[in-house]
């Protein structure tokens, strides 16, 4: 199972490039509050000191340290080609003697006890830990600034020495709560979102490092574990400074758990004072002192703390983490091989035959557009009718509702009615329906078709003009790579559309013009309601007998007429009003207004030719009766044109509810997928513009080389994996 850490290590080294977040990999995060101890427990562990220190924050950027057991007999990690900057740097004269000390005792690995290696600076080998030193320091500086702010970009260091055991530690900004100096005043949130990060990855192991001369109850590191590990399952706590608690007092309690009881355990340490560090105190010093320490204060649990023990339980700890979690990770690499190799190919390969993709692209997207109208598009779209769908609903639905919708005599009234078939007939009395007066209104209201025929024109062009953005995902992505391209295809569709736009506007005023020009009175549908005049053309004699009373009486009275008969034969009583019988309609009637005042110029003639009578009372009788007559008349011809106009426009409304989406159909729809292919290749493939229109967009160029470098390390991560047996598991 030792074998596990150098394996996490490996991984740790593969996704170091792209985002070691996106895998979660297993490793020990170390947090704790600023001055509590965490760079000397880590110091410890490794055995050399190599931190930067000083006042207030110092470990600005997140260190992501591998600790490497490497062994003198180890070929895996040794190396005599790796060349060695030394450090001493600063001499100005060359020695032969010195320089073939350093060819000989400073080349390569094999003869070194530890040494370090920096991510950032490839393969140069770090002897000297002051220089590891400085070069976090640097790094820090070069990344977060020198005004005492945190970067989240991590540093990774790499030590490798026959004395450590195998572990991978992140050592985190400490926990701080007022900005000091030239700090911004957000830096206690931006340390605790960069510390949430980290710990919040399941597959992590919560090192929570607290002094013991500090309230255990008030630590700012176990209640920050606690938020994301609430069941403690992976935190382990370390208590720090056991020499400088208070006189009389002691942590036995704190160290066995009853106190505060974390689940991986607690463990308790010697750190090196300022002065030690002062008077440089080496750790393996400070380790004795420690044993020491523990065997006088503490021997009952002495063995189960220190440093040592400390290093020995995290490996453990480690190792069987990687252990449990490795399953999942073997999974979760090859489940994202799969995701970025698909994210890959969506970008497309690198452009070789400039022509022959660009003539690929035009024939592709052409395809997807008329897939998309004819619905055989491979992604059909479930939120919201597009393409030939929508083109189907604005025939059917919007263009058949909105013409139901208008009524055969809207803005015509009785009045309007009477006063054509009046003015029809000139100075002569009407004796029958005057054609004129007919076709003049069904032909005003026949031209109530026209605008929403246009409309529908215009929906219909609107949609195609649509399509362009949803013509398929695998056509998109070629349009977000090439975004030159994509306008000019979008500029060519555009112009096709616009032209053909005037063409199927014409079609469709000729198809209401048709129906102006001749108004067919013979149509089959229209019979019924024509035979009505003939009706009324042979009844015009019959409508007063000479007998009747009427001369002998003041109160004339109307005889009922063949047209009357007619009503009362479709089943209207004979003494009620007469009222046309009314096709079947679901449009509200528009009310109908029988009769109006007479102006002051007709009540005057009235007037003058009723004074001039000689037999006023006579003259007076026979007028109101003629008068009634003649409304009857009217109103009965009134009625007559209602229903021709309404029979009749109901058929033109149902010719053109058929015709107008045929005619776009034809001269737009049909047109424009017939000929979009040869259109585009007439204006986009030509030799000189292919360089120019397949200019890559640098965002998708950007997001193709992460794609890559992410699925080339995943492929890595994934080989690494595999190579671990079962026996190395256990």
């Amino acid at each position: 199972m030792e074998a596990l850490i150098p394996v996490i290590n490996k991984l740790q080294d593969v996704f170091n490039t792209v985002g070691a977040d996106a895998i979660q990999l297993p490793q020990i995060i170390v947090l704790g509050t600023q001055s509590s101890g965490k760079s000397s427990v880590i110091e410890s562990l490794v055995g050399r000191s190599f931190l930067p220190r000083g006042p207030g924050i110092v470990t600005r950027r997140p260190l992501v340290l591998q600790l490497v057991y490497s062994p003198k007999d180890s070929k895996e990690h040794r190396s005599a080609e790796e060349v060695l900057r030394h450090q001493n740097t600063e001499a100005t004269t060359w020695n032969p003697i010195t320089q073939l000390s350093h060819s000989i005792f400073s080349k390569g690995t094999i003869n070194l006890e530890e040494w370090g290696k920096f991510l950032h600076t490839k393969d140069k080998v770090y002897t000297d830990f002051e220089a590891i030193r400085q070069e976090i320091e640097r790094e820090t500086d070069r990344m977060a600034g020198s005004n005492k702010g945190i970067c989240p970009e991590p540093i990774s260091l790499k030590i490798y020495s026959t004395t450590v055991v195998n572990l991978t530690l992140v050592d985190l900004p400490g926990i701080t709560k007022i900005p000091i100096g030239d700090q911004p005043e957000d830096i206690e949130n931006q340390i605790r979102n960069l510390i949430i990060k980290y710990i919040s990855n399941p597959n992590s192991i919560i090192l929570a490092v607290t002094a013991a001369n500090t309230d255990m109850a008030t630590s700012e590191a176990i209640k920050m574990a606690k938020e994301v590990d609430t069941d403690g399952r992976r935190t382990l706590a370390v208590v720090t400074k056991l020499d400088l608690m208070d006189a009389g007092t002691d942590a036995i309690d704190i160290l066995c758990g009853r106190v505060i009881p974390v689940k991986l355990g607690i463990i308790g340490v010697v750190n090196r004072s300022q002065q030690d560090i002062i008077d440089k105190k080496t750790i393996s010093d400070a380790l004795k002192d420690e044993a020491t320490y523990l065997q006088r204060k503490y021997p009952t649990i002495a063995t189960r703390n220190g440093t040592p023990y400390l290093a020995k339980t995290l490996n453990r700890l480690l190792m069987h983490h990687i252990r449990d979690c490795l399953p999942e990770l073997k999974v979760r690499v090859n489940v994202m091989i799969s995701q970025f190799q698909s994210l890959l190919n969506s970008y497309g390969d690198d452009v070789s035959d400039k022509s022959q993709t660009l003539l690929q692209i035009i024939t592709k997207f052409a395809s997807a557009y008329c897939s998309t109208i004819e619905g055989t598009a491979r992604n059909i779209e479930t939120t919201e009718l597009c393409g030939g769908a929508r083109i189907c609903y604005i025939f059917h639905e919007t263009f058949g509702r909105t013409l139901d919708s208008i009524h055969p005599l809207v803005g015509l009234t009785r009045m309007d009615i009477l006063t054509a078939i009046r003015n029809a007939t000139g100075p002569r009395p009407a004796l029958f329906v005057p054609e004129v007066s007919f076709e003049l209104l069904v032909k005003r209201q026949i031209r109530r078709l026209e605008d929403p025929s246009l409309r529908c024109v215009e929906l219909v062009h609107e949609e195609m003009q649509r399509i362009v953005q949803h013509c398929g995902t695998e056509v998109q992505q070629e349009m977000l790579r090439f975004p030159r391209l994509h306008q000019r295809i979008v500029d060519v569709v555009t112009q096709l559309l616009r032209t053909r736009l005037p063409a199927t506007n014409s079609m469709v005023e000729n198809l209401v013009a048709i129906e102006l020009a001749y108004i067919n009175t013979k149509h089959p549908d229209f019979h019924r309601e024509a035979a009505l005049v003939s009706g009324l053309l042979k009844s015009t004699d019959g409508l007063i007998d000479e007998n009747s009373p009427i001369f002998r009486q003041k109160t004339p009275r109307a005889t009922p007429s063949p047209v009357s008969t007619l009503f009362k034969m479709n089943g209207t009583p004979e003494n009620k009003v007469l009222t046309p019988q009314k096709p079947v309609n679901l449009l509200p009637e528009v009310p109908s207004q029988t009769s109006r005042k007479l102006s002051d110029r007709e009540q005057h003639d009235c007037d003058v030719i009723g004074g001039r009578s000689e037999n006023t009372t006579v003259l007076n009788a026979y007028s109101k009766t003629n008068d009634v007559i003649t409304m009857m008349h009217l109103n009965q011809m009134g009625d007559l044109v209602e229903r021709l106009i309404k029979s009749y426009f109901y058929i033109v409304r149902k010719s053109i509810q058929d015709s107008v989406p045929k005619a776009v159909m034809h001269f737009l729809v049909n047109y424009v997928k017939d000929n979009l292919q040869s259109e585009l290749v007439t204006h986009l493939y030509k030799s000189d513009q292919a360089e120019s229109l397949l200019n890559e967009s640098e965002h998708i160029a950007q997001r193709r080389k992460e794609a890559a470098d992410m699925l080339k390390a995943l492929q890595r991560a994934g080989q690494i994996i595999s190579e671990i047996r079962e026996t190395h598991m256990w």
